[in-house]
């Protein structure tokens, strides 16, 4: 029985925060399953944060992180790229895990040098469309592959789903849903618990389901961003400027310093204990983002806002942190396909992005 070569693939990871250095550790651990049963080995040949990078045209070790910070040299991606060339590595595969705006800058020369990408970086998809034209052409130009299920939804499978029914020519209405894990366990649990919305928001910020400074949850703009990237996988020309977003701090709380506004939690209360009061009965608050209109026009719809729904409908029965995206179609009328689960999480998103890989390497 012929014996199948093994492939290689050659990873460079950017950022090893939360999701990047529990993604380069999935992969360690799960290296040698996979070229056993798959006959591929994903090679991790370059880690680097904002600074500092290490390269190993072997791969890296688990003790990755004590190389970096005792070895890590300053760099510029293009340091990345010639180690590649030199070392005559295949396949490349380039993984985004930072949240930065200056990296993406680099997509384009990355994918023109010979990487495929995969980002949970929402930023290249959510900068003018101008720019997200031109990293298409290019990508199409180079043959070139461009992965971010985890753009949106984390570990779930939303982008692929969109994706494929539009591709089938399915005429896609609306997509509406919970976008975000913390808002969803912050309106989840001050629904159901008679607490104060500052202690229920306390609780979520000790349990690191928000930022740091919880207001770049709640103003909004992350939503917004992930409706963004679902409109222009349907061919929509929106702009993040598009996005109706409602901010849910009040005017006198939004430039206040970090420090203060913590100190300052309880002022949410009066207002949100009198939106909670004033709903219908059996009703619940959650905030959603909504995709809607005429999608066969140049641009749709986008709304951020914060909606009081009958408990007993799909966004009402969402528990804890989860996500759900509910995507109406022509075809299946009034019952939209309904997606739930993790919508947040290191763990998932970086199986997420693991799963991302995978994908490419088979089309590689």
């Amino acid at each position: 029985m012929e014996t199948l070569e093994i492939k290689e693939v050659n990873i460079a990871v950017f950022g090893h925060g939360l999701v990047g250095s529990t993604l380069i550790d999935q992969i360690l651990v799960s290296k040698e399953k996979i070229k056993n049963k798959r006959k591929i080995n994903l090679n991790i040949f370059s880690i680097a944060n904002s600074t500092q990078l290490i390269l190993n045209k072997s791969g890296v070790q688990t003790n990755w992180k004590s190389e970096i910070k005792n070895d890590g040299k300053s760099y510029v991606v293009k340091d990345i790229i010639k180690f590649a060339q030199e070392n005559r590595l295949q396949n490349l595969i380039a993984i985004d895990n930072t949240a930065s705006t200056d990296f993406v800058k680099n997509y384009n020369t990355l994918v023109t040098y010979g990487f495929d990408l995969v980002s949970s970086n929402k930023v290249a998809n959510t900068l003018s469309f101008d720019f997200y034209e031109k990293l298409r052409i290019n990508l199409e130009q180079n043959q070139k592959q461009y992965l971010y299920e985890t753009n949106v939804g984390a570990g779930l499978p939303l982008i692929d789903t969109i994706k494929l029914l539009h591709l089938s020519g399915e005429n896609i209405t609306r997509i509406k849903g919970i976008f975000s894990g913390s808002l969803s366990y912050l309106f989840n649990t001050f629904s159901e618990e008679e607490k104060p919305f500052s202690e229920v928001l306390q609780e979520a910020i000790d349990k690191g389901f928000t930022e740091p400074d919880p207001r770049e949850d709640l103003c909004g703009n992350d939503v917004a961003r992930k409706l963004l990237v679902l409109a222009r996988e349907l061919d929509l020309r929106n702009e993040l400027r598009d996005v109706n977003i409602h901010n849910l701090i009040p005017e006198n709380l939004r430039e206040a310093e970090v420090v203060s506004f913590l100190k300052r939690l309880k002022e949410l209360d009066p207002v949100y204990q009198k939106v909670k009061e004033e709903q219908k009965p059996n009703h619940v608050l959650r905030y959603i983002g909504d995709l809607w209109g005429d999608l066969f026009q140049e641009k749709g719809n986008l709304d951020v806002k914060l909606v009081s729904v009958p408990q007993s409908s799909a966004l009402g029965q969402v528990k804890g942190s989860d996500s759900i995206f509910e995507i109406y179609t022509e075809s299946y009328g009034d019952q939209p396909i309904v997606i739930q689960g993790a919508g947040a999480g290191a763990a998932v998103t970086a199986r997420g992005v693991f799963g991302d890989i995978l994908r490419l390497v088979d089309k590689q």
